[in-house]
């Protein structure tokens, strides 16, 4: 079969193993070339940023909600939401359709995808796809183990170190000193380390950082960052601080 979406007009985007998932998904998925054309169009007018997040986003999702062996319909209903957020209701049926294919097809090697997401995304993308992907997780109520050992290995395969990953984990998953985790610090830290790790992280995860990427993409990230004032302020409201 032809990989329409590698030989087309995304060939200059996206080639090795995402490209090669991607276009036997498209391949099996819209048999007509002008389908495939049309669905083809939405990428080349978008920036190449949002481009590469928005397929990023797309593949790994399909490897984390398929990692305990089973498919919820809540983590799928969260994944068509937010699809829906970022493309419009038109287009995130399209995408969607894409995304079950995925999920129910071949799998290509996940290290060799995630090093293709690493040359492309700059750091802070990469942690708003670990973001997305925690989100996918608890969509059902909890955070499954096979899942968060999928999303640590997508984090590991990217480069995103453990604090990174432990950190964001924490914004989903409430335990004890969760607050504390999502500012990487320690319970028994100084009032002055406090606000050096606030100012640190709310640097990090600034939704500044990804002005690169689509307006609704951007909106996504705004999610940890209020996460990050969330833990500072209830931090200080337990110290008594101002």
């Amino acid at each position: 079969m032809k990989l329409k979406w590698i030989t087309g007009g995304l060939g200059w985007m996206f080639g090795g193993p995402m490209g090669a998932l991607l276009g036997y998904s498209l391949g099996s998925l819209f048999s007509k070339a002008d389908e495939q054309e049309k669905f083809q169009t939405h990428y080349k007018n978008m920036s190449q940023p949002a481009a590469n997040f928005e397929i990023s986003l797309l593949v790994l999702a399909a490897y984390v909600i398929k990692a305990d062996g089973k498919v919820d319909q809540r983590e799928l209903d969260y994944v068509r939401a937010q699809f829906k957020q970022m493309f419009g209701e038109k287009r995130a049926e399209e995408s969607f359709k894409v995304f079950k294919h995925i999920i129910n097809g071949n799998q290509v090697s996940l290290r060799q995808i995630c090093l293709q997401i690493d040359k492309q995304l700059p750091h802070a993308q990469r942690l708003q796809l670990i973001h997305f992907l925690y989100g996918i997780s608890m969509a059902d109520g909890h955070l499954d183990a096979t899942e968060v050992t999928m999303i640590e290995k997508i984090g590991g395969y990217m480069y995103i170190n453990v604090h990174d990953l432990s950190s964001i984990k924490a914004m989903f998953y409430k335990e004890p000193e969760q607050y504390y985790k999502i500012l990487e610090l320690e319970s028994t830290c100084s009032d002055t380390e406090l606000k050096k790790a606030f100012r640190k992280m709310a640097m990090k995860h600034h939704p500044d950082k990804l002005s690169d990427l689509s307006e609704a993409q951007q909106k996504m990230g705004k999610e940890k960052f209020l996460k990050v004032q969330e833990a500072y302020e209830n931090i200080k409201k337990e110290r008594g601080l101002n």
